[in-house]
C-alpha cells in the first residue's frame, strides 16, 4: 500500500512538472504558432500550376498525351515500355485486387491507343 502512495506521489508530481513547464513555454509556442499562420505563403493558381501532378480530368476522347501521362510515360514510348508501364499500372490497380474497374479500363484504352 505505501509503494501504491509513493507510485501516486511520483506520477502526479510528474504531472506537476510537466505542467509547469508547458505552462512557462505556452506563450512563447502561441507567439510561434501565430507568427507561422500569418507568414504562410498563399495558394494561387500559378503556385499550383508548377505541380507534377496533372490538374485535369479525363478527355471524352483519349488523345496520346492523355495516354502517356495516364501511364507515365512519353508519347514517344516504344511497345515495350507501354506495356511494361501498362503491366505495373495494372498490377495495382486491377479490380481483382481491390483497385477500380473505371481505372483499370482507363489504362486499357491508353495502352491500346499508344500500342498502335
Amino acid at each position: 500500500m505505501a509503494s501504491g502512495m509513493i507510485l501516486a506521489g511520483l506520477g502526479l508530481a510528474t504531472v506537476g512538472f510537466g505542467a509547469r513547464f508547458v505552462l512557462r513555454t505556452m506563450p512563447n509556442l502561441g507567439k510561434k504558432m501565430a507568427d507561422a499562420v500569418t507568414n504562410m505563403p498563399k495558394l494561387d493558381s500559378k503556385s499550383l500550376a508548377n505541380s507534377r501532378y496533372y490538374k485535369g480530368g479525363f478527355e471524352p476522347k483519349m488523345t496520346k498525351r492523355e495516354a502517356a501521362l495516364i501511364l507515365n510515360i512519353s508519347p514517344n514510348a516504344n511497345q515495350q515500355k507501354v506495356r511494361m508501364a501498362y503491366k505495373k499500372m495494372m498490377l495495382t490497380n486491377h479490380p481483382d485486387r481491390g483497385g477500380s474497374p473505371y481505372i483499370s479500363a482507363k489504362l486499357s484504352e491508353a495502352k491500346d491507343l499508344l500500342d498502335k
